[in-house]
């Protein structure tokens, strides 16, 4: 999620003199040269609320909002809950159509649209520094750094649901790449994404067939008295227990939201020990060559100008035609297909690969093309600039907004807040959603009026030199 705030096109300079070393504004951050001169001192001060916002926060904004619609239902029951509506007691129609909303427009899409935005910081960040002739390495590491410590504490203490840290450690891995070409970029994250395929398909059409005739072997062998190796005893072990366990199952359903209504404690303790799995295994199997591979088509996009609202009106249009044409039409289907097996909804864990998990994961990315087409449309032709300006400041504040969700609605739902957890349906939590929408799109506008960032932004700077970043406005 690139969560950090991007400098301006129409970022306003101070020049303090009589300095030793020259200090230069890149992504928001002071890149100091080696070099001893008497030169100025440059710093950057934040863009003036009257002035237009750049498309690069406009568009963070609009991916910070849909985070929210995204995350709403995790906030609110269990996880199963997000992609099996019908779970919900006494579900209804608006259960089921806002749960096809969020999966035609939101579901995999904002966060796709997040690992973009945050792989093309970096090189942003990188080729602002270049051009100013500074080292950016070391700032960049230690940016990262305490990235992945706000989110190590934001998925413990907070909420579990956090994607700051899988960000921060692919962030690690990111910086050697961002002098590559554009089409190099985009066509190895293109590959990356790709991977998927046959780690999923192969274990659905090789794997499976394969545990299931050993287990029937092993079954064989003892009923003749015969010996089995130890791996075919692990492997029918394995084949028993995917074909007892359902998907999901009724009384883990029930045990979490009982958690989640409890203390503070035990909702801390029950989320520790599946985050550290998440955190790696998931990480390793899941978040590079997903979020990863996306961040590298974001870094190649950023290159070409996508982003900054550089290419022509023509190009954003065919963005959207093609994106949206070919996207949606497989989200649509996806969602037909899911209900109409009741969401595979009791059935062996190991069916969820009917599911066809691939249609959301390729399905999502054309959908964000069309995304992209359409938010670049709307900065180019300055149709709502009341809009696009509070937008913008909500992209500017993405951090602070992300975090501050996570605070109001873990204090509204569970046990050591407001208890709501597991007791609304969709359309309520939607409601919620509208709401906390319209306070950000007020507040974020009248905040950076008076000050550089928003607060978490602020903390992060300040730890990345461990030294107070200036924060309030000065007056012209």
């Amino acid at each position: 999620m690139s969560i950090e705030e991007h400098a301006h096109p129409a970022d306003l300079t101070e020049w303090t003199p009589d300095v030793e070393n020259r200090v230069e504004a890149v992504d928001g951050f002071p890149l100091v040269h080696d070099e001893v001169a008497s030169r100025p001192k440059l710093k950057a001060l934040p863009v003036d609320g009257k002035e237009r916002v750049g498309s690069v926060d406009v568009i963070r904004g609009v991916a910070l909002m849909g985070i929210l619609a995204m995350n709403i239902v995790n906030f609110g029951w269990p996880g199963q809950v997000y992609s099996i509506p019908i779970m919900t007691p006494d579900y209804g129609w608006g259960d089921m159509g806002l749960w096809g909303l969020n999966h035609l427009i939101f579901d995999t899409k904002m966060m796709t649209l997040f690992s973009m935005l945050f792989g093309g910081g970096l090189v942003l960040m990188s080729d602002r520094a270049s051009t100013r002739g500074a080292k950016v390495g070391w700032v960049y590491y230690r940016r990262v750094f305490w990235l992945l410590v706000i989110g190590m504490i934001h998925a413990y203490l907070i909420w579990d649901g956090d994607i700051l840290v899988m960000y921060a450690s692919c962030g690690f891995l990111l910086f050697p790449m961002r002098k590559f070409s554009a089409k190099t970029l985009i066509i190895t994250g293109v590959c990356l994404n790709l991977l998927f395929v046959p780690l999923l398909l192969g274990f659905r059409l090789g794997g499976l067939p394969y545990m299931k005739q050993t287990a029937e072997r092993v079954e064989a062998q003892t009923k003749a008295g015969q010996a089995s190796t130890d791996w075919e005893k692990k492997v029918a072990e394995g084949w028993k227990n995917m074909s007892k366990q359902e998907m999901p199952k009724r009384e883990d359903f029930l045990k979490d939201i009982a958690t989640y209504r409890g203390s503070y404690a035990e909702i801390v303790k029950d989320r520790a020990s599946s985050l550290i799995w998440s955190q790696t295994f998931g990480f390793i199997f899941f978040g590079w060559w997903f979020a990863g591979g996306r961040m590298l088509i974001g870094m190649g996009l950023m290159k070409l100008g996508v982003f900054s609202a550089e290419r022509s009106r023509k190009t954003y249009l065919w963005m959207m035609l093609v994106g949206y044409g070919i996207g949606l039409p497989i989200m649509i289907f996806d969602a037909i297909h899911e209900s109409w097996n009741g969401f595979f909804l009791g059935r062996q864990l190991w069916h969820a690969l009917d599911g066809w998990p691939l249609l959301t994961i390729y399905g999502s990315l054309p959908v964000v093309f069309g995304h992209i087409g359409l938010v670049m449309l709307l900065c180019q032709s300055d149709a709502l600039p009341w809009l696009t300006r509070r937008l913008g400041a909500a992209g500017r504040m993405a951090l602070s907004c992300y975090l501050f969700d996570s605070i109001a609605c873990s204090t509204l739902f569970y046990g050591y807040g407001f208890d709501f957890y597991g007791a609304l349906h969709r359309p309520l939590l939607y409601a919620i959603v509208v709401t906390i929408w319209t306070a950000q799109l007020l507040v974020c506008p009248l905040w950076l009026e008076h000050f550089r960032y928003g607060p978490a932004e602020w903390l992060w700077r300040s730890l990345t030199y461990w030294k107070p970043q200036p924060l309030r406005v000065k007056a012209a």
